[in-house]
């Protein structure tokens, strides 16, 4: 075969390192060397097969004595020959070059064939398989590669790696063991068991397990310190292979192992060692303590990886070489390994690796599986409901911003609703009273010198030494460090609505950012207002919002100008009319929730707004609101009266609609839709007298109350558990969620059967007699003529 391998050119040699050169020689050589090794190691096995075959092939009975004489005179000669200390070097040199030839052994002697023609098509197809070599399980010779060289002070340093083997055939090997071992030897059968008995035994093993993880847990939770080398032991059950026990063996051992990392963990996060540190020798209990903390983080690390590879291994479908665990089972793995991590997310915010328990966890939020998606979410909110600091709450924000940017705003709308379980209340704009006042300074040296004493001046020293003491031990976070990471935590958010704000308003996406809108607009920066209102009021006029998406729009809008946006001059007027057109959309049917963000406007409208509102705005929107009441479920009726009661102890001049009298010119135009126009104080508030007769006894008194003009005190004022709440928490508390009646009825227990008596139902003595004697008479019935009277008046 012609070698198609270019030489290399002079050019090319000279810009070519001395050392590169030298270190391909070598791995040419070493190439050479090794596939010389591999070709007399073929040809041993080949000898050693042709002689296997000649030992098995049966030979007459003449050829056996001419064997057994050749083999005397070959034990003859054996004992004339030299030994090889008396043989001439040149005689010795021969013999082992003739050795490492393969043909000097194999071929026939007595043929004057060359050694070089093949007599594969002569032979036949036992002896083909005959001389295949058996395949022997011996480790291959690991090839070097050599590298470019490290220069150091002592000088060139050369470098090698080793070539990686790929066992390719190393299943079949096993393969061809199992049926050689099985041709060779006749096992005994294993016995047959019955279902009950191989029960019996799954339990069994099964009972074995929780025991050895029982004794592993509680003797790492009583002494931690000396027992952490068990954590490796309780993580290695992680692997179970036994098929009948594998799947619930795991899962004990996932949840195990979460509950004594939540025990054993400490309150603080573990740095590695410097090599300083690592260098300078230490105290017995120091180093123990070093041990420890070492073990415990390097053992959450590969427990970590574990729950990382189940969840991967269910999410791609993929089986083990093993197969001790079946696909379907790779789902409750999942979900198992699923609820430890938001364990350890919500537990350990503080210690190692929760960042990447965090990359982890937030991607499985937009899960297709409902259940883990749930998980994820929940521990999330939990998350940052109990975070006091805000790093966690950062981390995961970056995270999900991430995540919706990537997937091009194809998310779920619960990833981003969870934004508004966010603690950022705490940020203000203006500083509190302890922020603005001089923190306490200690005295200088020259201070103490100049104005006290001596014994004042140990007296000081004392003094500042507790406060100092006094001061590290509250270890409190400053409230500037905790404002940096509030408002860098709202940057992140916000970028997140704006950028869905502008890039996909048609996305599922909009109705949860216009709620975190609501929720945190009075800590946009003022610069964003203008432009904010506009993009509001369009996805308004659009009308492709539905109507809970427009009342965020709504609610966002008016949460932008009650907090900074007051010294803006903008008339919100528009808002105030989609909020009045739209309210009859609300019913007792599936639109009774969004009742709820309705008192919410209300409250940010009227209660916040109170100068900016006419009083005919107010007057419109109080005989809308009592219509509405007529037509909603009780805890929303509650919540609207609620609202109406506001709007008459806040507004002026709210009682004429208490009257029947008519107050200027005009007619009430109920079917106009815009409140300043309607001539709402030429009506009057009937609706209250029907919602007196209300089946529910709450809507009852909120009626009354306002009939009576809702007085704050005297006979007609609302009881304090119903006067001192907002109608917001009176819709929440009267929820008929739970298809339960708040108040609760009040049961009647029936009269027995055995102990009624047709007399007691009738009090009156006369009435009873006239019954009787009723009943006793035998009355004849005539037809009745129901067109009597019509027959009587057409004649007269």
């Amino acid at each position: 075969r012609k070698n198609t391998k270019r030489v290399p050119s002079f050019r090319k040699l000279l810009r070519t390192s001395q050392i590169k050169l030298d270190n391909k020689l070598k791995n040419k050589q070493f190439k050479q060397k090794s596939a010389a090794k591999k070709y007399r190691k073929e040809q041993k096995k080949l000898r050693e097969a042709v002689r296997d075959a000649i030992s098995r092939k049966p030979f007459p009975l003449e050829e056996c004595k001419k064997k057994q004489v050749a083999r005397k005179w070959e034990e003859k000669e054996e004992e004339d020959a030299l030994p090889l200390d008396m043989m001439d070097e040149d005689d010795l040199k021969l013999m082992e070059d003739l050795a490492q030839r393969a043909s000097f052994l194999t071929r026939d002697l007595s043929s004057n064939e060359p050694v070089h023609v093949k007599k594969r098509k002569h032979e036949s197809v036992i002896e083909k398989y005959e001389k295949v070599p058996r395949r022997l399980q011996t480790e291959p010779e690991k090839e070097l590669i050599h590298l470019l060289p490290i220069k150091d002070k002592s000088g060139i340093i050369p470098q090698a790696v080793e070539k990686p083997v790929l066992n390719v055939a190393h299943d079949e090997e096993e393969d061809t063991e199992d049926m050689e071992e099985a041709e060779d030897f006749n096992e005994e059968a294993l016995p047959v068991l019955t279902p009950e008995e191989m029960a019996a035994q799954r339990k069994q093993k099964l009972q074995e397990r929780k025991m050895h993880i029982a004794a592993l847990a509680s003797a790492i939770l009583s002494e931690p310190d000396s027992n952490i080398k068990k954590l490796k032991e309780l993580r290695a059950m992680l692997m179970e292979q036994d098929p009948n026990v594998a799947v619930i063996v795991r899962k004990l051992v996932m949840v195990s192992l979460m509950e004594i990392f939540k025990d054993i963990a400490p309150s603080y996060k573990i740095r590695p060692l410097t090599e300083a540190e690592k260098a300078t020798k230490v105290k017995k209990e120091t180093q123990k303590l070093r041990e420890f903390e070492e073990g415990l983080v390097s053992q959450y690390k590969f427990y970590l990886e574990n729950l990382e590879q189940t969840i991967k291994d269910w999410k791609q479908r993929k089986l083990k070489k093993s197969n001790v665990i079946s696909l379907k089972a790779y789902k409750g793995l999942a979900e198992v390994a699923v609820k430890c991590l938001c364990e350890l997310l919500v537990a350990l915010p503080h210690f190692n690796f929760h960042n990447n328990i965090i990359v982890l966890i937030v991607p499985l939020m937009n899960d297709p599986s409902k259940m883990i998606s749930e998980l994820c979410v929940e521990a999330v909110k939990k998350l940052f409901k109990q975070d006091k600091l805000g790093y966690a709450s950062l981390g995961v924000v970056k995270v999900i911003s991430g995540l919706v940017r990537g997937r091009n705003y194809d998310v779920r709308p619960e990833v981003l609703k969870v934004f508004l379980h966010l603690r950022i209340k705490e940020v203000e704009l203006k500083k509190d009273s302890e922020d603005i006042a001089p923190k306490k300074r200690f005295m200088t040296f020259k201070e103490k010198r100049k104005n006290l004493s001596r014994m004042q001046r140990k007296w000081k020293k004392a003094e500042e030494k507790l406060e100092r003491e006094l001061l590290e031990a509250e270890a409190s976070e400053s409230k500037e460090k905790k404002l940096k990471l509030h408002t860098e935590t709202l940057n992140i958010v916000f970028v997140t609505y704006f950028r869905i704000l502008k890039k996909a308003q048609k996305s599922p996406l909009l109705p949860a950012v216009l709620e975190g809108l609501a929720k945190f607009a009075h800590l946009i920066n003022v610069e964003f207002f203008d432009d904010l209102l506009i993009v509001l009021h369009s996805l308004i006029a659009s009308g492709d919002l539905n109507y809970r998406e427009s009342l965020h729009c709504v609610l966002s809008a008016f949460h932008i100008l009650s907090g900074q946006g007051d010294v803006l001059n903008i008339d919100p007027m528009k808002f105030y009319t989609h909020l009045y057109k739209t309210l009859f959309s609300l019913h007792a049917g599936g639109t009774n929730e969004d009742i709820g963000i309705v008192l919410q406007c209300l409250d940010v409208m009227f209660a916040k707004r109170r100068k900016q509102v006419s009083q005919q705005r107010a007057l419109a929107f109080l005989k809308r609101l009592s219509i509405l009441a007529l037509h909603v479920l009780p805890n929303s009726s509650v919540g609207i009266l609620a609202t109406n009661r506001i709007f008459m102890q806040t507004f002026p001049r709210m009682d004429l609609l208490l009257d029947n009298e008519s107050q200027g010119s005009g007619v009430y135009l109920p079917e106009l839709d815009e409140p300043e126009h309607c001539n709402a104080q030429n009506t009057a508030l009937w609706e209250l007298h029907l919602l007196q007769r209300h089946y529910h006894p709450t809507v009852q008194k909120f009626a009354s109350h306002l009939i009576a003009g809702a007085p704050a005190e005297g006979s007609g004022a609302l009881p304090l558990d119903l006067s001192q709440r907002s109608a917001t928490e009176l819709f929440e508390t009267y929820c008929m969620k739970g298809m339960t009646f708040n108040p609760p009825v009040a049961s009647v227990t029936p009269r027995r059967k055995d102990t009624f008596l047709q007399m007691d139902s009738f009090v009156d003595e006369e009435l009873n007699k006239q019954l009787q004697q009723h009943i006793t008479e035998t009355v004849a019935h005539k037809p009745l003529d129901f067109a009597k009277h019509l027959k009587e008046s057409s004649l007269a």
